[in-house]
């Protein structure tokens, strides 16, 4: 009688403890939860803010009148040019770009190789995010890859002929106009501008 009275005080204490820990996994997750949730409200940028940055991305000349575009392609206003611009997307790194620059970032996000009929040109007045000079695709550094940790404000074009970019400088520390993604379908020269005129601010998100 003792032993089965010991045997069931023991399973209801076992019971017991496992109610507590299941209690304070629940309020673990509960608390995790919401962390997130709090943390996914401070990313939301307002529709406003992404149309100022996409603007800085190029002269005012162009990106007064541009069109602009989120980076799932929603239109966020109609432009009265043939100029395109996007706000930041995975750090301090907003564009604007013409035609054939469109065309290339649509390939390049569906990593399609690109169809270049003329020359090609986009800006990124405020910087650029890390980025590998010769994979288009890399997310993080490796020993080959020459990463480039941020990138100050530059020009980028493109041009038809592949065949014209052979003897260009390949290397970003060249200190001028150097050929990024060399002998990849993605190649296009970058025209470093020289220090960044925007002030930073972070936006959630790579072309670049």
């Amino acid at each position: 009688m003792k032993k089965a009275i010991r045997a069931l005080a023991f399973s209801a204490a076992l019971l017991s403890l496992l109610f507590l820990a299941m209690q304070a996994r629940t309020q673990t997750e509960k608390k995790a939860a919401a962390k997130t949730e709090k943390k996914e409200a401070k990313k939301v940028i307002s529709k406003e803010e992404k149309i100022k940055r996409a603007m800085m991305a190029g002269p005012a000349s162009i990106s007064a009148g541009a069109t602009i575009l989120d980076w799932d392609m929603t239109e966020l206003r109609k432009g009265t040019n043939d100029w395109t611009c996007l706000p930041d997307r995975l750090g301090n790194d907003p564009w604007c770009m013409d035609k054939s620059w469109l065309t290339f970032l649509n390939a390049y996000v569906k990593k399609e190789t690109p169809t270049i009929t003329q020359i090609g040109f986009a800006y990124m007045l405020v910087g650029d995010s890390a980025v590998s000079n010769t994979d288009p695709f890399a997310t993080a550094p490796t020993p080959d890859n020459e990463w480039i940790p941020s990138g100050g404000p530059h020009l980028m074009i493109l041009v038809p002929n592949k065949e014209a970019l052979a003897g260009l400088p390949t290397k970003h520390s060249n200190g001028g106009p150097f050929v990024m993604w060399a002998n990849t379908p993605f190649a296009h020269i970058m025209v470093p501008l020289g220090e960044p005129k925007h002030s930073h601010m972070a936006m959630p998100g790579h072309a670049h």
